[in-house]
């Protein structure tokens, strides 16, 4: 090596040590200085090197949230690191790319990508990367609702970065915690750690990491109401963010501002300060600060009682909200599995457990990877569920109250909230129907009415895609049978939508055929015939599997879960009967089962209740989303019932001491104390409340009716809150005193 060489390489080893050390001072400064080494690098062509530019320049550019660019100097570096079997950097690179993915709302995938990163770490000892790595572990399991492990990740990221006395990461990590412990209600606590959060930053100098905390702290003064002292914490924070490019930061503290200015009532300043976060969240495509503009928006608009922009801006809101479910629900079942493995890899690394060993262990890592898929589900339809709950609630009300062209809005709205249910019940339909536990509840029916009310749910759609959409039935109009409406509804839904989703062009026919009849039973030929795009003989074997998607997730033009024909393929076995399909390519296909069906007298016409029966009754509603409880008081106190709200399962306990109530509700995932174990301190003698009516309200699918801790409710309610559902479980306690109802509503 010359003595020229040499001087390069101290040259391009001093400009990657100067930018990393002054990012947090003056990025785009850094971006120029890691491009110059990259340039040196490739010019004395040391791949080492030329790695290590390219990993300084895929993390700045992802604090810029140029997250393409990240990415692809993160897997340019990977191809130079695999040449030289150098794992360190590999692992910097891979820390890189699950870190974009997961602030991209990738987040079962970016765990996959820093899990490994941290294996590699802990091969090293490397305790700052550790650390560092940890700390983001921590915050997607914040962003899943995973408080636990995020707890846990955190602790472990404080501890290495006190090892080796890094007071920056130590910082980052306690701002980190401080939002945690506010989510939990704790902001005491909370402002003290984001008080010495802030302390270590201004003693390390680090303006973008000062920028978090300041703003964290605002997010206290919030909290705890302190308007004056958020406002400025906020402002400082945008100040501080744009001084170091920072746009996600940005985006945070323009939405948290405007939230505020909401608070005061100051409306324009609030439209002003989150519409300023919206450009930038769309400019650089930041998914969950746009979701938080959007629903933002449409608060304020509503307060001014402006409906066309409110619902402008809840319709923006669904529409990301829906992406959200289908991208996540499809990455959940893609990614659980290697999630699983990289906690096995990880675990090998730490304790070198021979391979033996890890053969041995294979029956219970599997029995841990199925957990790890029903947390994950559990997690993500909770999260879903919640709000939902709170929109349903609002399109009910306002459908009492909207008149004219804006009933179509309303409708619109119903619409895309409906279809984001239908996702999240899918999910729980498969789990149900793929463990056995789904049964057929048969109620007397009129087939051709049935047919029509799912044809006219799709002609919308049909018309939207310029489709002919037609019911061809044989079967006598009058004709009744006992069968499962909602469950035939969601085969035929399925199947119809899937016609019109993969038709350009053409018809998709709906067809009911009488093909064998008795004095007691029909059997009848149902069949969806389309003109679209076909399938081929080998896609043909793949469809009805679970979670299958015959294109690729991420270039095929359709949405959904892939659960959809599984479900089907699952209730029509249910009906003793099997799904066939016949397909041609671009000629179109045909899906066709039969069903025996039994004939019954005229179905039973099921008037809208009047809800009489609950009048001056009381209902303690313990629920620590604000807006759901707001929601459910107005919808209970239309019958007449007075409302007492406890915001978490403590507060319900101590109100359930001191006052008798006729029914109580109760959220089962709160903050302090849950659902369930509230209700067990209820339920003890001595209690005021011990014999009272208990509902569980949940928006977890995951739940299990044959869980014993289920047996302490009279019932559980699914969120969303069925309105139709909550009156008659309510008004069936008043007038009956049958011992508890142990059946779960089916949602």
């Amino acid at each position: 090596m010359t003595i020229n060489n040499l001087q390069q390489i101290t040259e391009v080893n001093t400009l990657l040590n100067n930018a990393y050390s002054g990012r947090t001072s003056n990025l785009p400064e850094s971006i120029v200085l890691a491009k110059k080494a990259l340039y040196l690098s490739k010019k004395i062509d040391n791949e080492t090197l030329i790695g290590k530019s390219l990993n300084q320049l895929s993390l700045y550019y992802m604090i810029t949230c140029d997250y393409k660019k990240s990415n692809q100097y993160s897997e340019e570096a990977i191809i130079c690191f695999e040449a030289l079997q150098d794992e360190r950097g590999i692992a910097d690179a891979k820390y890189n790319i699950g870190s974009v993915n997961y602030k991209t709302d990738n987040y079962h995938e970016g765990l996959i990508y820093l899990k490994e990163a941290l294996r590699i770490y802990k091969k090293f000892d490397d305790f700052e990367s550790q650390s560092k790595v940890e700390k983001a572990i921590g915050t997607v399991y914040e962003y899943i609702g995973d408080p636990v492990n995020a707890f846990s990740a955190y602790k472990c990221a404080v501890r290495n970065a006190r090892k080796i006395g890094n007071l920056n990461l130590e910082s980052n990590v306690f701002n980190n915690l401080s939002g945690l412990l506010l989510k939990r209600q704790k902001p005491s606590v909370a402002m003290k750690m984001i008080e010495h959060s802030i302390v270590l930053k201004k003693q390390t100098g680090d303006t973008r990491g000062l920028a978090f905390a300041v703003y964290g702290r605002g997010k206290i003064h919030l909290k705890l109401g302190d308007f004056k002292n958020a406002e400025i914490d906020f402002s400082n924070a945008i100040d501080y963010h744009n001084k170091v490019a920072e746009i996600m930061g940005a985006c945070m503290a323009y939405n948290k501002l405007g939230k505020l200015y909401y608070k005061c009532n100051q409306l324009k300043k609030a439209k002003k300060a989150v519409k300023k976060g919206l450009q930038l969240s769309e400019a650089y495509n930041i998914l969950m600060a746009r979701i938080k503009g959007y629903h933002l928006l449409y608060r304020v608009f509503k307060h001014e009682n402006n409906i066309t922009k409110s619902f402008k801006y809840l319709e923006l809101y669904l529409k990301e909200k829906e992406a959200i479910m289908n991208t996540q629900t499809q990455q959940v079942m893609d990614n659980y599995n290697l999630i699983n493995k990289m906690n096995v890899l990880e675990s090998e690394a730490l304790l070198q457990k021979e391979r033996q060993r890890v053969i041995e262990k294979k029956s219970q890592d599997e029995l841990e990877a199925v957990k790890l898929k029903q947390d994950f589900l559990s997690v993500m339809s909770h999260e879903i569920r919640t709000p939902l709950n709170a929109i349903t609630t609002i399109i009910s009300i306002l459908d009492d109250q909207v008149r004219d062209e804006n009933k179509s809005l309303i409708k619109s709205l119903q619409f895309a909230s409906d279809n984001l249910i239908n996702i999240v019940n899918n999910v729980l339909d498969f789990t149900k129907l793929d463990s056995k536990k789904t049964t057929l509840e048969i109620d007397r029916t009129n087939l051709d009415e049935l047919s029509n009310k799912i044809l006219e749910l799709h002609l919308n759609v049909a018309k939207t895609k310029g489709l002919g959409l037609v019911l061809n039935n044989t079967v006598p109009k009058d004709r009744n049978y006992l069968l499962d409406q909602t469950k035939l509804s969601q085969i035929l839904s399925n199947l119809i939508g899937n016609a019109i989703k993969f038709t350009e062009k053409g018809q998709v026919s709906f067809n009911l055929k009488l093909i064998e009849e008795d004095p007691k039973f029909d059997t009848i030929q149902v069949s969806i015939k389309d003109s679209g795009e076909g399938i081929s003989k080998q896609d043909i074997s793949k469809i009805f599997l679970s979670f299958s998607q015959i294109k690729p997730v991420m270039t095929r033009e359709q949405g959904g879960t892939g659960l959809g024909l599984a479900i089907v393929k699952k209730l029509v076995e249910l009906h003793d009967s099997n799904i066939e399909v016949k397909s041609k390519i671009q000629e179109g296909s045909d899906f066709y089962f039969t069903l025996k069906l039994e004939k019954s007298s005229k179905a039973l016409i099921i008037e809208k209740p009047i809800y009489p029966q609950l009048k001056n009754k009381t209902v303690l509603l313990a629920e620590d989303t604000l807006m759901n409880a707001v929601l459910i008081k107005k919808i209970l106190s239309k019958w007449g019932v007075t409302t007492e709200h406890a915001a978490n399962g403590i507060e319900a306990v101590s109100l359930a001491e001191k006052k008798k109530y006729d029914f109580i509700l109760m959220d089962l995932h709160m903050p302090e104390l849950n659902g369930i174990d509230a209700t067990r301190k209820i339920r003890v003698p001595g209690n005021l409340n011990i014999k009272t009516p208990v509902f569980a309200i949940t928006a977890d699918v995951m739940t299990s009716e044959n869980n014993e801790t289920y047996q302490l409710f009279n019932k559980v309610l699914w969120k969303p809150l069925n309105i139709d559902k909550l009156y008659a479980a309510l008004a069936q306690e008043t007038k009956s005193n049958n011992p508890v109802n142990k059946c779960l509503d089916s949602a």
